[in-house]
């Protein structure tokens, strides 16, 4: 009976990732450990896994609707994270008292959403988190924006800025207008202005959140003023600084806007945003998003925000928190198109070729000679043409082809070929390492 082929396919919203992708999501992920570790937060990790009632309400009724939720061979009610931010919470009421506060974390792992995908963005994504949880000191929310900054200098972004807010001057205003009970329907609804605009944001303002045409206008008029921080900041205090909320934003705000220019945070790189609420719930003071200046259409490449009140969920403790993610999969999207992403993922530098049949042995122990000497050496695995080889070795991004057939190995001598500068040289068997070295760092 002949067997039916099934369909090589993913699901949708899911994606491969081929090695001209991975290898460079592999850098971008080495890149941000080493700013995280600079700063001296810790690797932690948890379970793709949690009991639903560790995630459910904790983003707001949307996110519940995006759980991947379903009983297990149990019969417990699980579901896969939709984000970091809350497995962490979990994980410091359960460990706090076993590391202090304040305590830094980073974590880097998969998480899932059942939402419609979009351009760059999948329903299963990495993020890539760091966090400061068991302090309310603003300088830890000042220290997100500097650790967002070296996280896009290091990874090669130049022209980029960091959009704050901060929900008490969010909530504050809510409050001038009388409109504290619909808090949260207003700040999921300013949240997509980025997505849908102005008049999209004043639709949803008048009929999911139930405020009247006036009410929406004037709270989009507020989120829409333009300027320096500086004067948005001057605006906001002579207009609402009279009240509390406002007046405690506006001082963390004028702090933070202070701090990143005298330690030497560029001018225009921090931008005040009053249309930058983040829609998840459990924010409650500063909130960051960030965009490329070349392309921000693609969205926020690095979003976060304080949460005084998540941890109090599991513990009586409090456990205060700040902290953003890098959206790794949006951030890939964005150098593909910017054609950030280099032509070329081969992981070793050398390419031996495998020319003569029967001295397999001798390309082995060279391979492994360079190995040693800390250069990545791949042997090709099959006898075949030198042009087959060399071909090979172009397409995949080899640097240099090391090459012997009967004669070189007659005489005890290797052709090292480079491959970008199309140049060969002959070298001896006992220069060769060094000559592989000389050629790779030139």
């Amino acid at each position: 009976m002949a067997q039916t082929l099934i369909e090589p396919r993913t699901l949708r919203g899911f994606r491969d990732y081929p090695p001209e992708l991975q290898l460079p999501r592999e850098e971008l992920l080495a890149k941000a450990r080493q700013v995280y570790r600079s700063y001296g937060y810790l690797p932690m990790d948890t379970p793709a896994l949690e009991y639903a009632e560790i995630l459910l309400g904790k983003g707001g009724e949307e996110t519940d609707k995006q759980l991947y939720r379903f009983r297990d061979h149990g019969g417990r009610d699980v579901a896969l994270r939709f984000d970091l931010t809350v497995p962490f919470a979990r994980f410091a009421a359960e460990h706090i008292q076993r590391y202090g506060t304040p305590f830094r974390r980073y974590h880097i792992g998969p998480v899932w959403r059942g939402e419609n995908p979009q351009r760059g963005r999948y329903r299963e994504f990495v993020q890539c988190d760091f966090d400061t949880i068991g302090t309310t000191s603003n300088a830890a929310d000042i220290e997100v924006v500097f650790v967002i900054y070296d996280l896009l200098r290091t990874l090669g972004f130049e022209r980029f800025q960091v959009h704050v807010n901060h929900r008490w001057v969010l909530n504050g205003l809510l409050e001038e207008l009388g409109l504290v009970e619909r808090t949260v329907a207003v700040l999921r609804a300013l949240d997509k202005y980025g997505k849908i605009g102005r008049e999209g944001v004043e639709e949803e303002l008048r009929t999911q959140a139930g405020l009247e045409s006036g009410q929406a206008g004037k709270i989009l008029d507020l989120a829409e003023i333009r300027g320096s921080p500086a004067e948005i900041l001057e605006h906001l205090e002579k207009t609402f600084g009279h009240q509390v909320k406002v007046a405690r934003g506006i001082a963390c705000l004028r702090e933070l806007y202070a701090v990143t220019r005298a330690a030497g945070l560029p001018e225009g790189v921090v931008q005040l945003d009053l249309r930058i609420a983040r829609g998840l719930d459990y924010y409650t003071g500063t909130v960051y998003e960030t965009f490329l200046d070349d392309l921000p259409g693609i969205g926020s490449v690095c979003s976060g925000g304080r949460y005084d009140n998540l941890a109090s969920l599991y513990t009586k403790q409090v456990l205060p928190g700040v902290g953003a993610s890098l959206g790794v999969d949006r951030l890939l999207a964005a150098m593909q198109e910017l054609n950030l992403l280099p032509a070329s993922y081969a992981t070793a530098p050398v390419l031996v070729v495998f020319f003569v049949a029967d001295k397999l042995a001798l390309y082995m122990e060279v391979a492994g000679r360079l190995r040693r000497a800390g250069i990545g050496a791949e042997v090709y695995p099959e006898a075949k043409k030198l042009r087959e080889q060399l071909a090979y070795a172009n397409k995949r991004g080899h640097r240099l082809a090391v090459i012997g057939g009967e004669d070189e190995l007659t005489r005890g001598v290797w052709q090292v070929k480079d491959l970008r500068a199309q140049s060969q040289h002959t070298v001896a068997d006992a220069d060769l390492v060094t000559t592989v070295q000389r050629i790779l760092s030139g």
